[in-house]
């Protein structure tokens, strides 16, 4: 089955939980600017993952998927990921509770999106941890992203 790990990075933090990823499944990468018209092409499995910034993924994310036909996705099988905060630091700063409440994380965001172009969730969407905004990655992180990807690639039909 041909994988895709299409992903978006702020701070590097995505790229290298994608990059954890890829190289334990032997999937391809892309960033969402990269992507051309026949890239999709022969996709089985996708996954999609963005930072969360402000609760919601990059630009570029958004962008991708606004242009994606209704039915893009139909037939494809998808997982969703980001990088985020942990629980406890989201937890220090009330204003963020609220957020989170609200709008949830970018791993979640993604998911629902993707379902409405057609795509099937295969596995719930995953948070991967950074310590403060522009990371650093917490330590393990990189292993828990490459035994996801394993994960997500078992659970793939």
């Amino acid at each position: 089955m041909t994988t895709l790990i299409l992903f978006d990075s702020q701070y590097g933090n995505t790229a290298q939980i994608a990059g954890a990823m890829a190289a334990a499944i032997s999937a391809r990468m892309l960033r969402p600017t990269e992507l051309r018209a026949d890239s999709l092409s022969g996709v089985g499995l996708l996954m999609v993952g963005s930072p969360t910034q402000r609760f919601m993924v990059t630009p570029a994310l958004m962008e991708w998927l606004k242009n994606l036909s209704k039915d893009g996705l139909r037939g494809v099988q998808v997982a969703t990921f980001d990088t985020r905060l942990t629980e406890q630091q989201i937890k220090e700063t009330p204003v963020l509770k609220l957020f989170v409440r609200k709008s949830s994380y970018g791993a979640w965001w993604l998911a629902k999106r993707l379902q409405k172009k057609g795509a099937a969730l295969i596995i719930p969407p995953e948070g991967f941890f950074v310590q403060g905004t522009e990371g650093p990655l917490l330590p393990g992180e990189l292993e828990r992203a490459a035994d996801w990807a394993r994960q997500v690639l078992a659970a793939a039909k």
